[in-house]
Protein backbone atom coordinates (compact mmCIF):
# COMPACT_ATOMS: atom_id res chain seq x y z
CA UNK A 1 0.00 0.00 0.00
CA UNK A 2 1.28 3.70 -0.90
CA UNK A 3 1.69 5.98 1.91
CA UNK A 4 3.68 8.45 -0.23
CA UNK A 5 2.45 12.29 -0.51
CA UNK A 6 4.10 15.48 -2.65
CA UNK A 7 6.25 15.08 -6.02
CA UNK A 8 9.47 16.63 -5.52
CA UNK A 9 9.31 16.83 -1.82
CA UNK A 10 8.08 13.40 -0.76
CA UNK A 11 7.08 12.33 2.19
CA UNK A 12 6.35 8.57 2.82
CA UNK A 13 5.07 6.96 6.17
CA UNK A 14 5.62 3.47 8.29
CA UNK A 15 4.75 2.02 11.86
CA UNK A 16 1.76 1.59 13.41
CA UNK A 17 0.23 3.09 16.17
CA UNK A 18 0.91 0.11 18.61
CA UNK A 19 4.37 -0.77 16.92
CA UNK A 20 7.71 -0.18 18.18
CA UNK A 21 7.84 3.11 16.39
CA UNK A 22 5.99 5.28 13.72
CA UNK A 23 8.10 7.56 11.29
CA UNK A 24 8.82 8.92 7.72
CA UNK A 25 11.31 9.07 4.93
CA UNK A 26 11.35 13.05 3.29
CA UNK A 27 13.19 13.29 0.30
CA UNK A 28 13.52 15.94 -1.81
CA UNK A 29 14.60 18.35 1.13
CA UNK A 30 17.23 20.93 -0.48
CA UNK A 31 20.61 21.10 1.24
CA UNK A 32 21.41 23.83 3.84
CA UNK A 33 18.60 24.17 5.83
CA UNK A 34 19.44 24.11 9.60
CA UNK A 35 17.99 21.99 11.86
CA UNK A 36 16.81 23.37 14.89
CA UNK A 37 16.04 20.53 17.56
CA UNK A 38 13.96 23.09 19.77
CA UNK A 39 11.96 24.33 17.26
CA UNK A 40 10.99 20.64 15.83
CA UNK A 41 10.02 19.69 19.61
CA UNK A 42 8.22 22.57 20.28
CA UNK A 43 6.31 21.03 16.61
CA UNK A 44 5.93 18.00 18.27
CA UNK A 45 4.16 19.13 21.90
CA UNK A 46 1.59 20.92 19.66
CA UNK A 47 0.53 17.88 18.01
CA UNK A 48 0.69 15.09 20.97
CA UNK A 49 -1.54 13.44 23.24
CA UNK A 50 -1.89 13.79 26.61
CA UNK A 51 -3.41 17.31 26.56
CA UNK A 52 -6.71 18.50 28.18
CA UNK A 53 -9.16 17.22 25.72
CA UNK A 54 -7.09 14.41 23.92
CA UNK A 55 -6.07 10.87 24.58
CA UNK A 56 -4.39 10.19 27.56
CA UNK A 57 -1.90 8.08 25.98
CA UNK A 58 1.23 10.22 26.62
CA UNK A 59 3.99 10.06 24.63
CA UNK A 60 6.97 12.29 24.70
CA UNK A 61 7.29 12.10 20.90
CA UNK A 62 11.09 12.51 20.49
CA UNK A 63 12.55 13.09 17.11
CA UNK A 64 15.25 10.69 15.41
CA UNK A 65 16.60 12.05 12.69
CA UNK A 66 19.01 8.91 11.19
CA UNK A 67 20.02 10.44 8.07
CA UNK A 68 20.23 12.93 5.89
CA UNK A 69 21.71 15.39 8.25
CA UNK A 70 25.63 16.48 8.22
CA UNK A 71 26.41 18.97 11.55
CA UNK A 72 22.93 20.02 11.77
CA UNK A 73 22.01 21.26 8.47
CA UNK A 74 20.14 19.02 5.91
CA UNK A 75 22.87 17.38 3.08
CA UNK A 76 20.21 16.97 0.14
CA UNK A 77 20.36 13.16 1.27
CA UNK A 78 16.83 11.14 1.87
CA UNK A 79 16.02 12.20 5.33
CA UNK A 80 14.68 9.03 8.33
CA UNK A 81 12.82 10.27 10.83
CA UNK A 82 11.96 7.76 14.05
CA UNK A 83 9.30 8.58 16.96
CA UNK A 84 9.45 5.37 18.75
CA UNK A 85 6.15 4.57 20.67
CA UNK A 86 6.49 4.70 24.33
CA UNK A 87 2.99 4.72 25.80
CA UNK A 88 0.93 1.76 24.04
CA UNK A 89 -1.16 -0.04 25.78
CA UNK A 90 -2.50 -3.04 23.11
CA UNK A 91 -4.75 -4.83 26.03
CA UNK A 92 -7.01 -2.38 24.95
CA UNK A 93 -7.85 -4.20 21.93
CA UNK A 94 -8.22 -7.45 22.59
CA UNK A 95 -12.06 -7.41 21.09
CA UNK A 96 -9.91 -7.24 17.49
CA UNK A 97 -10.28 -8.49 15.33
CA UNK A 98 -13.52 -10.39 16.24
CA UNK A 99 -15.75 -7.26 17.11
CA UNK A 100 -14.53 -4.72 14.79
CA UNK A 101 -15.35 -1.01 16.31
CA UNK A 102 -18.13 1.17 14.10
CA UNK A 103 -16.79 4.07 12.20
CA UNK A 104 -12.91 2.62 12.50
CA UNK A 105 -11.03 1.16 9.61
CA UNK A 106 -11.06 -2.52 11.43
CA UNK A 107 -13.12 -4.44 8.88
CA UNK A 108 -12.23 -2.73 5.52
CA UNK A 109 -8.11 -3.21 6.71
CA UNK A 110 -9.03 -6.72 8.13
CA UNK A 111 -10.58 -7.67 4.61
CA UNK A 112 -7.90 -5.42 2.42
CA UNK A 113 -4.91 -7.27 4.31
CA UNK A 114 -6.73 -10.75 4.21
CA UNK A 115 -6.01 -10.54 8.51
CA UNK A 116 -2.74 -9.67 7.95
CA UNK A 117 -3.23 -5.97 9.45
CA UNK A 118 -2.34 -4.71 12.89
CA UNK A 119 -5.83 -3.22 13.77
CA UNK A 120 -4.17 -1.81 17.20
CA UNK A 121 -5.15 1.35 17.94
CA UNK A 122 -5.80 1.88 13.48
CA UNK A 123 -2.41 0.31 12.66
CA UNK A 124 -1.02 2.22 9.65
CA UNK A 125 -4.54 4.23 9.48
CA UNK A 126 -4.00 5.52 12.64
CA UNK A 127 -3.57 9.36 13.43
CA UNK A 128 -0.24 8.32 15.51
CA UNK A 129 1.21 8.63 12.31
CA UNK A 130 0.88 12.16 11.94
CA UNK A 131 3.21 12.53 14.23
CA UNK A 132 6.59 12.11 11.53
CA UNK A 133 4.08 14.41 9.61
CA UNK A 134 4.65 17.58 12.23
CA UNK A 135 7.98 16.52 12.50
CA UNK A 136 8.67 16.69 8.62
CA UNK A 137 6.95 20.28 7.86
CA UNK A 138 9.07 21.60 11.35
CA UNK A 139 12.43 20.25 8.99
CA UNK A 140 11.67 22.42 5.94
CA UNK A 141 9.77 25.78 8.06
CA UNK A 142 12.61 27.59 7.27
CA UNK A 143 12.20 27.45 3.34
CA UNK A 144 8.87 29.47 4.01
CA UNK A 145 10.23 32.10 6.72
CA UNK A 146 12.70 32.99 4.49
CA UNK A 147 10.26 33.86 1.66
CA UNK A 148 7.70 35.25 4.27
CA UNK A 149 5.56 32.34 4.00
CA UNK A 150 2.65 32.28 7.36
CA UNK A 151 0.47 29.41 8.09
CA UNK A 152 -1.96 29.84 10.97
CA UNK A 153 -4.21 28.06 11.95
CA UNK A 154 -7.09 26.85 14.96
CA UNK A 155 -10.16 25.73 15.70
CA UNK A 156 -13.07 26.90 14.13
CA UNK A 157 -16.04 25.35 14.74
CA UNK A 158 -16.63 22.59 17.76
CA UNK A 159 -20.63 20.94 17.07
CA UNK A 160 -22.70 24.02 16.57
CA UNK A 161 -20.30 26.56 17.93
CA UNK A 162 -18.36 28.28 15.40
CA UNK A 163 -15.96 31.32 16.04
CA UNK A 164 -15.33 34.69 14.00
CA UNK A 165 -13.19 34.18 10.96
CA UNK A 166 -9.48 33.69 11.84
CA UNK A 167 -8.73 36.98 10.39
CA UNK A 168 -10.84 38.67 12.99
CA UNK A 169 -9.77 36.96 15.60
CA UNK A 170 -6.56 37.84 17.70
CA UNK A 171 -3.02 36.64 16.35
CA UNK A 172 -2.14 34.64 19.78
CA UNK A 173 -3.99 33.35 22.60
CA UNK A 174 -6.10 35.64 24.10
CA UNK A 175 -6.31 33.78 27.56
CA UNK A 176 -6.07 29.86 28.89
CA UNK A 177 -8.91 28.74 27.07
CA UNK A 178 -8.22 29.15 24.20
CA UNK A 179 -5.05 28.04 24.53
CA UNK A 180 -6.42 24.84 25.68
CA UNK A 181 -8.55 24.47 22.82
CA UNK A 182 -6.98 25.98 20.13
CA UNK A 183 -9.60 28.57 18.65
CA UNK A 184 -8.33 31.84 18.83
CA UNK A 185 -11.72 33.56 19.59
CA UNK A 186 -12.08 34.28 23.16
CA UNK A 187 -15.75 34.86 23.09
CA UNK A 188 -16.67 31.08 22.15
CA UNK A 189 -13.50 29.20 23.77
CA UNK A 190 -15.30 28.46 26.85
CA UNK A 191 -18.37 27.74 24.87
CA UNK A 192 -16.65 24.91 23.20
CA UNK A 193 -14.76 23.54 26.38
CA UNK A 194 -18.16 23.00 27.75
CA UNK A 195 -19.33 20.93 24.89
CA UNK A 196 -16.68 18.66 25.31
CA UNK A 197 -16.67 18.13 28.79
CA UNK A 198 -20.89 17.35 28.01
CA UNK A 199 -19.90 15.04 25.42
CA UNK A 200 -17.37 13.82 27.58
CA UNK A 201 -19.96 12.55 30.33
CA UNK A 202 -22.54 11.51 28.23
CA UNK A 203 -19.61 8.56 27.10
CA UNK A 204 -20.25 10.48 23.40
CA UNK A 205 -17.85 12.47 20.89
CA UNK A 206 -18.18 15.58 18.91
CA UNK A 207 -17.30 16.85 15.35
CA UNK A 208 -15.21 19.88 15.07
CA UNK A 209 -13.21 22.33 11.79
CA UNK A 210 -10.36 23.47 11.48
CA UNK A 211 -9.17 26.87 9.60
CA UNK A 212 -6.09 27.51 7.70
CA UNK A 213 -4.75 31.22 7.23
CA UNK A 214 -1.79 31.17 4.54
CA UNK A 215 -0.27 34.27 3.85
CA UNK A 216 3.05 35.65 1.79
CA UNK A 217 2.01 33.06 -1.36
CA UNK A 218 3.87 34.35 -4.16
CA UNK A 219 1.86 35.42 -7.38
CA UNK A 220 1.62 32.71 -9.70
CA UNK A 221 2.92 29.26 -7.15
CA UNK A 222 0.85 26.31 -8.11
CA UNK A 223 0.63 24.38 -11.44
CA UNK A 224 -2.57 24.12 -13.48
CA UNK A 225 -5.37 21.41 -13.19
CA UNK A 226 -4.51 18.66 -10.60
CA UNK A 227 -1.52 20.14 -8.32
CA UNK A 228 -2.99 23.21 -8.41
CA UNK A 229 -2.70 24.89 -5.02
CA UNK A 230 -6.78 23.57 -3.92
CA UNK A 231 -6.30 20.37 -5.15
CA UNK A 232 -2.72 19.36 -4.04
CA UNK A 233 -3.99 20.65 -0.45
CA UNK A 234 -7.72 18.69 -0.94
CA UNK A 235 -5.44 15.56 -1.36
CA UNK A 236 -3.04 16.31 1.61
CA UNK A 237 -5.65 17.33 4.24
CA UNK A 238 -8.33 14.56 3.13
CA UNK A 239 -5.69 12.16 4.10
CA UNK A 240 -5.57 13.39 7.61
CA UNK A 241 -7.50 10.85 9.45
CA UNK A 242 -11.27 11.77 10.06
CA UNK A 243 -11.17 14.49 7.77
CA UNK A 244 -14.63 14.77 6.04
CA UNK A 245 -14.78 18.04 4.07
CA UNK A 246 -12.06 20.79 2.57
CA UNK A 247 -13.19 23.92 1.38
CA UNK A 248 -11.44 27.35 0.47
CA UNK A 249 -12.41 30.84 0.32
CA UNK A 250 -15.67 31.44 0.96
CA UNK A 251 -16.28 27.82 0.56
CA UNK A 252 -19.92 26.25 0.26
CA UNK A 253 -21.60 29.82 0.57
CA UNK A 254 -20.40 30.32 -2.67
CA UNK A 255 -23.93 28.18 -4.27
CA UNK A 256 -26.08 31.29 -2.73
CA UNK A 257 -23.47 33.75 -4.29
CA UNK A 258 -23.90 35.96 -7.98
CA UNK A 259 -20.88 36.18 -10.04
CA UNK A 260 -20.85 40.08 -9.42
CA UNK A 261 -20.99 39.23 -5.38
CA UNK A 262 -18.05 36.83 -5.42
CA UNK A 263 -15.49 38.17 -8.22
CA UNK A 264 -12.67 40.41 -6.73
CA UNK A 265 -11.13 42.74 -8.86
CA UNK A 266 -7.76 43.41 -9.80
CA UNK A 267 -5.99 46.93 -8.27
CA UNK A 268 -2.66 47.91 -8.01
CA UNK A 269 -0.33 48.00 -10.26
CA UNK A 270 1.21 46.20 -13.15
CA UNK A 271 4.28 44.98 -11.57
CA UNK A 272 2.38 44.81 -8.46
CA UNK A 273 -1.49 43.81 -8.99
CA UNK A 274 -3.41 43.08 -5.63
CA UNK A 275 -6.78 41.45 -5.58
CA UNK A 276 -9.84 43.69 -3.43
CA UNK A 277 -13.01 43.01 -1.53
CA UNK A 278 -13.78 41.46 1.74
CA UNK A 279 -12.63 38.38 0.80
CA UNK A 280 -10.73 37.67 -2.37
CA UNK A 281 -9.57 34.38 -3.51
CA UNK A 282 -6.07 33.24 -2.23
CA UNK A 283 -5.72 30.96 -5.74
CA UNK A 284 -6.84 31.22 -9.30
CA UNK A 285 -7.11 27.92 -11.80
CA UNK A 286 -5.23 26.36 -8.99
CA UNK A 287 -2.26 29.48 -8.76
CA UNK A 288 -1.69 32.05 -6.01
CA UNK A 289 -2.80 35.26 -6.09
CA UNK A 290 -1.03 36.83 -3.55
CA UNK A 291 -3.71 37.26 -1.25
CA UNK A 292 -4.58 35.21 1.99
CA UNK A 293 -5.69 31.76 1.04
CA UNK A 294 -8.07 30.80 3.59
CA UNK A 295 -8.92 26.78 3.99
CA UNK A 296 -11.47 24.62 5.83
CA UNK A 297 -11.03 21.01 7.13
CA UNK A 298 -13.75 19.43 8.66
CA UNK A 299 -13.28 16.21 11.03
CA UNK A 300 -16.05 13.61 12.37
CA UNK A 301 -16.41 13.06 15.92
CA UNK A 302 -13.96 10.52 16.79
CA UNK A 303 -15.04 6.91 16.81
CA UNK A 304 -13.97 5.21 19.57
CA UNK A 305 -16.57 6.44 22.20
CA UNK A 306 -17.34 4.70 25.62
CA UNK A 307 -20.90 4.42 24.81
CA UNK A 308 -22.32 0.85 24.05
CA UNK A 309 -22.85 0.09 20.50
CA UNK A 310 -24.42 -2.96 19.27
CA UNK A 311 -22.47 -4.12 15.84
CA UNK A 312 -21.01 -7.06 14.24
CA UNK A 313 -19.25 -10.26 15.90
CA UNK A 314 -17.35 -12.01 13.53
CA UNK A 315 -16.90 -14.71 15.66
CA UNK A 316 -20.45 -15.66 16.22
CA UNK A 317 -21.77 -13.50 13.01
CA UNK A 318 -24.44 -11.74 14.96
CA UNK A 319 -24.94 -8.36 16.25
CA UNK A 320 -23.45 -7.64 20.06
CA UNK A 321 -22.63 -5.16 22.13
CA UNK A 322 -19.50 -3.58 22.20
CA UNK A 323 -18.03 -1.22 24.70
CA UNK A 324 -14.72 0.27 23.47
CA UNK A 325 -11.85 1.01 26.14
CA UNK A 326 -8.90 2.90 26.42
CA UNK A 327 -7.46 6.32 25.93
CA UNK A 328 -9.14 8.18 23.02
CA UNK A 329 -9.80 12.03 22.29
CA UNK A 330 -13.53 13.37 22.41
CA UNK A 331 -12.72 15.57 19.99
CA UNK A 332 -10.30 15.71 17.09
CA UNK A 333 -9.81 19.92 16.29
CA UNK A 334 -7.98 20.93 19.09
CA UNK A 335 -4.94 18.33 17.84
CA UNK A 336 -5.93 18.53 14.81
CA UNK A 337 -4.34 22.25 13.88
CA UNK A 338 -1.19 21.26 13.97
CA UNK A 339 -1.59 18.67 11.74
CA UNK A 340 -3.28 20.69 9.19
CA UNK A 341 -0.67 23.39 9.26
CA UNK A 342 1.78 20.82 8.62
CA UNK A 343 0.51 19.28 5.89
CA UNK A 344 0.04 22.98 4.35
CA UNK A 345 3.52 23.41 5.02
CA UNK A 346 5.04 20.33 2.86
CA UNK A 347 2.49 21.00 -0.01
CA UNK A 348 3.91 24.17 -0.40
CA UNK A 349 6.94 23.74 0.00
CA UNK A 350 6.72 21.15 -2.72
CA UNK A 351 5.00 23.57 -4.98
CA UNK A 352 7.89 26.02 -4.69
CA UNK A 353 10.75 23.66 -5.27
CA UNK A 354 8.53 22.40 -8.16
CA UNK A 355 7.97 26.12 -9.60
CA UNK A 356 11.65 27.33 -8.71
CA UNK A 357 10.77 29.71 -5.99
CA UNK A 358 13.36 28.03 -3.97
CA UNK A 359 16.89 27.74 -4.88
CA UNK A 360 18.05 24.09 -4.33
Amino acid sequence: MQMTLGQHLQLTLFGTSHGPLVGAYLQGVPNGIPIDRNEIQKAMDKRKPGGKFASKRKEPDNVELLSGISNEITNGEKIEISIKNKDARSSDYSFIPNHPRPGHQDMVMLKRTNGEADLRGGGTSSARLTAPIVAAAAIIEPILEKLGIGMNAHVSAIGNIESRPINQCPEKWANEECHLIRCRDPEVAQSMIDLIHSQRKNLDSIGSKVELCISGLPLGLGEPWFDGIEPALSRAMMSIPAARGVSFGHGFDVVKMSGSEHNSAWGGTKNTPVLEGEKPDGALAGLATGSDLLCSVAFKPPSSIAKEQLTLNLETNQKENLTVRGRHDPVLGPRAVAVVEAMAKLIICDLLIRGGFVNE
